[in-house]
């Protein structure tokens, strides 16, 4: 699959015959584009797939899926995203193999499963119980048989492999983690069809046959033993990547990757599994050209990596009529139909979106507006102050916080003593999000901190306050 792929990517016509919008309703927090592929490897992109890990303490992490290797990032503090760890790929540049173009990871528990199409790549499993910290690597795991695969999809404490090396089966295949996730079981396949990609909801697979246009519904209640439910085309111009169900399971959005514009996201509903019906198309607004890769759906949001489109955020809260309310152009070079551009996306419970760019690496981001911009109409849920950036620092630091409702701000600065030592902000502010910057020159080293309080204009209504530290470090 790997070289069809590859041929299809030399062969994609480069069109830019529709114009993108400027962003529109999302901001950057962050990007980090740290390896690279060097220029004498020739490869076509340098990034692949993205995935993301809660920490039992709630903090949370990109897992970047590069060509050169997978980068585990600490995104908790919007203003410091750093890498906490890297695993290089075993690979000769010399004589690289392209299975590496295609990286990917799924998680259960505190372990990060991640695969390939590299020959002899197995499935590498990564121990994540010590961040911020660090990570384990702890082994390369191969079923008999198994060399490569393609992507991989995760339900409880399973893993689904597909697309793997012909001899194992280019199916799917299930993994049991349920004894001991550092060591799993092979369990069933189905080989009927070459999968692509797969979503699992309930014990039920929901297969994309990419090759053949057919999505396949198989029942996976018994682990040991995959039965075919049912299968349809997912017309027109088949040629089915990835798909994401609602959460009541009445509806299906598919996504295609390959064959003839437009490639389209189809909405499908499946209340009947045996009678599905195609209940509109979507692409991006003002963009026809650009190839939709994958979607992710979060109760109300469907998220979505469209390739040189970049990220677009959808309202699905009415399934059959999605909304495009924000989106963010990770490759803002083109809106042709190159395999460029966004790879892949999660979001997380915070709503911050990671997402995979190609050529460009991580991009953390977050609907809404930009910084420092007062905005009317911005939808969140309460008020929040971010840990500010840089920190330490010498002698200027910004600090983040954003108003769910119009109020009077009060952001202060206090020493390490309690003394109150500065005032920042003292004002009537819409909602919104905010930047406020604090030159601390004329202080000495040490240890501050900043509080924000936050009454809104309703006398009645409690305030809202916060406190975090900083260092300042001459």
């Amino acid at each position: 699959m790997k070289n069809i792929i590859y041929f299809l990517l030399l062969l994609s016509v480069y069109s830019n015959s529709s114009a993108q919008l400027s962003n529109n309703n999302m901001y950057l927090l962050g990007n980090q584009n740290l390896h690279p592929v060097p220029v004498n490897f020739g490869a076509p992109w340098d990034y692949a797939a993205i995935w993301g890990y809660v920490a039992p303490d709630g903090r949370e992490y990109a897992i970047l899926c590069g060509v050169l290797g997978t980068g585990f990032f600490d995104i908790n503090d919007s203003m410091n995203i750093r890498e906490v760890d890297y695993f290089p790929a075993q690979i000769n540049i010399s004589n690289p193999d392209q299975g590496n173009l295609w990286r990917e990871a799924k998680v259960y528990s505190h372990y990060a499963y991640v695969v390939s199409e590299a020959d002899t790549s197995g499935l590498e499993i990564f121990d994540l119980q010590y961040l911020p910290d660090s990570v384990i690597y702890v082994k390369k795991f191969k079923p008999a048989g198994h060399t490569s695969t393609h992507s991989i999809s995760q339900e409880g404490p399973y893993l689904y492999l597909n697309g793997s090396n012909p001899s194992f089966g280019q199916g799917v295949a299930v993994l049991d983690l349920s004894s001991d996730p550092e060591n799993p079981v092979l369990r069933g396949k189905w080989n009927t069809r070459y999968v692509h990609d797969c979503r699992i909801i309930r014990d039920t697979i929901f297969a994309m046959n990419i090759n053949d246009g057919n999505i396949t519904v198989i029942d996976a209640r018994n682990k040991d033993s995959l039965k075919t439910i049912t299968q349809w085309i997912n017309s027109p111009n088949p040629s089915p990547h990835n798909c994401a169900l609602t959460a009541d399971r009445k509806f299906l959005y598919a996504t295609d990757e390959v064959g003839s514009l437009p490639r389209l996201l189809k909405v499908w509903d499946i209340e009947d599994i045996t009678n599905a019906t195609q209940i509109t198309t979507w692409q991006p607004t003002n963009i026809t050209t650009s190839i939709v890769h994958n979607v992710e759906i979060y109760g109300d949001t469907a998220v979505i990596a469209h390739y040189t489109s970049g990220v677009r955020v959808l309202d699905i809260s009415d399934p059959s009529q999605p909304i495009e309310i924000a989106w963010y152009d990770t490759y803002p070079v083109s809106n042709g139909n190159q395999y460029l551009g966004c790879w892949g996306v999660y979001k997380f419970p915070s709503g911050k979106i990671a997402a995979s760019d190609m050529k460009n690496g991580l991009f953390v981001l977050k609907v809404g507006k930009s910084v420092s911009v007062n905005v009317n109409n911005i939808i969140v849920s309460d008020h929040r102050l971010e840990q500010n950036y840089p920190n330490p620092f010498n002698p200027k630091t910004k600090i983040n916080y954003t108003l769910a409702a119009n109020g009077f701000v009060i952001l202060k600065i206090f020493d390490a003593l309690g003394t109150e030592v500065e005032t920042l902000i003292s004002n009537v502010q819409n909602a919104g999000n905010y930047t406020a910057e604090w030159d601390a020159g004329k202080f000495a080293s040490g240890v501050y901190y900043y509080r924000i309080s936050v009454f809104t204009d309703k006398p009645s209504s409690a305030k809202f306050t916060n406190t975090k530290k900083m260092v300042v470090l001459k």
